[in-house]
């Protein structure tokens, strides 16, 4: 939904005083029409900050379309599920490219790195609910490495948190698509995250509430290899081990590449395995494009402590131009680029 100017709004308004218009910064909109959620925009016409309830109505057919994913997988065989989430994730992956190409903006190389691993969590693994997003007893999810929104609003779309029409609007003027995700304006964000090395302590905040609330919930967060060079990580993953956070899983995107270089030439992670298991942490390393390893992966702690996943991912995953290309962490592709990727994701 794109913001209308106080103006459109004010003569909205008077033409339609039942439904009410942008009145005090705020517009009512029937819930029997829409679920109803609150985000705050800058209207620079008024000058103020504009709280607009009423994001799109998830479509109901896409929250259906969500259980119904659900209820496969739950009756599928490890292969089966595979295929699902595959085919979900390609689904993904062409959204994530037509964005892309229409801001002319975005990090393309991490968004594929870590689109299957979302993809599982969110349509396989969460304990979430779509339309009660802020449910108490809900799993906790962290995009730590924010850079990639793109694969986040594209996830929260596809699950059935806001309409996929949306996603159209991603980094555009206004759009609460931001390049970094705002937990104020996405149903479904739970904190914001753009400076790297924020996300996991918070995950280990949300760890510790759900043990003293006892609800139950997990927490998942996932971070980008270069974000392990920030120390505020280690500081977060000594503090996890140290109060049992068995409900916390922290997955790595490990595409060994970082905005400018390798990951290994500019500061060294190996061996990451050895490093997170001296933390204190269940170390489990996989394929991070295999979704059987992904599921298995994914299940709750064995040995009560905290669960480390490093996600061995490409960059750029699916597109043959983009893989494990260092100058893909920010580039847009051209219009011939977005064809052929289209083709290669058909």
């Amino acid at each position: 939904m794109r913001l209308r100017s106080a103006s459109r709004a004010r003569r909205k308004e008077k033409a339609h005083p039942a439904r009410g218009g942008l009145s005090g910064g705020r517009r009512h909109i029937q819930e029997t029409e829409r679920v109803v959620y609150q985000r705050v925009r800058a209207d620079p016409e008024m000058g103020v900050e504009a709280t607009l309830a009423g994001w799109p109505a998830r479509a109901p057919e896409q929250v259906r379309h969500q259980f119904d994913l659900r209820a496969q997988l739950q009756a599928a065989d490890p292969n089966q599920k595979a295929e699902l989430l595959a085919n979900r994730a390609r689904l993904a992956r062409r959204q994530i490219i037509q964005m892309i190409d229409g801001a002319g903006q975005g990090h393309i190389g991490g968004d594929f790195s870590v689109i299957d691993v979302m993809t599982t969590l969110f349509s396989a693994v969460l304990n979430i609910d779509p339309a009660n997003p802020t449910m108490d007893n809900r799993d906790r999810f962290i995009l730590s490495k924010g850079h990639c929104s793109a694969a986040l609003y594209t996830t929260l779309a596809f699950n059935g948190f806001f309409d996929r029409a949306e996603l159209l609007t991603f980094m555009a003027p206004y759009s609460a698509l931001n390049g970094h995700p705002n937990r104020n304006k996405v149903p479904g964000v739970e904190t914001n995250t753009g400076p790297l090395g924020h996300g996991l302590p918070v995950g280990v905040g949300t760890a510790i509430a759900a043990k003293l609330k006892k609800t139950g919930a997990r927490t998942f967060v996932i971070l980008g290899d270069g974000e392990m060079q920030e120390g505020s990580n280690w500081e977060a993953l000594m503090s996890a081990a140290h109060f049992k956070l068995d409900n916390l899983t922290a997955i790595v995107d490990r595409n060994r590449l970082q905005q400018g270089a390798r990951t290994e030439d500019t500061n060294g992670l190996d061996p990451l395995d050895q490093k997170l298991a001296a933390f204190g942490l269940e170390v489990r390393e996989i394929d991070g494009h295999d979704f059987v390893a992904l599921l298995k992966a994914l299940e709750p702690s064995t040995t009560g402590k905290p669960v480390a996943i490093i996600a061995n991912t490409k960059k750029g995953k699916g597109v043959s131009f983009i893989e494990d290309r260092v100058e893909w962490h920010h580039k847009v592709p051209s219009k011939d680029q977005v064809v052929q990727a289209l083709e290669e994701l058909s």
